[in-house]
């Protein structure tokens, strides 16, 4: 799985594999193989860092890691995939829960058609059911009529 690449510390469990994540800064093996030109640069790197060219730099980075932090930080829009498929589960469930709801209870019972309603209400006003704070007090019993 890691093939020529060296190994150079204890990684993600132990395991020898290259991964770019924030909570494991330094992967296990180096991101390439060492090639003769790396070799090169491993031995002038070894001197002093002053005499490496920019390039130099960049290349021995790149040897060893195949991302910056900022590369690999770095929001994509994947994020808006995820986020829409999430939401439409959602929606295609609450459809599903809707129309098993709607086997399962039946019909609206004979009590929420309107002329029931309307009994039940001259019912509690008829009974004069709490008088202070409820329905009833909002009807005046001498005129018949809703205060």
């Amino acid at each position: 799985m890691s093939g020529e690449r060296e190994v150079v510390g204890y990684g993600v469990n132990g395991s020898p594999i290259y991964i770019d994540c924030v909570e494991f800064p330094f992967p296990a093996i180096r991101y390439k193989e060492a090639t003769p030109e790396i070799c090169a640069l491993r031995e002038k790197e070894l001197s002093d860092w002053k005499k490496l060219s920019l390039q130099e730099k960049k290349t021995l980075y790149r040897y060893s890691f195949g991302q910056t932090y900022a590369e690999f930080q770095h929001f994509t829009p994947e994020w808006k995939l995820i986020v829409g498929i999430g939401l439409w589960a959602c929606a295609i469930g609450f459809l599903i829960s809707l129309s098993y709801c709607a086997k399962l209870y039946g019909p609206f019972p004979e009590t929420f058609e309107e002329e029931r309603r309307q009994a039940q209400l001259r019912r509690i006003i008829q009974l004069e059911m709490q008088p202070i704070t409820g329905l009833s007090s909002k009807w005046d019993y001498e005129k018949n009529k809703w205060k």
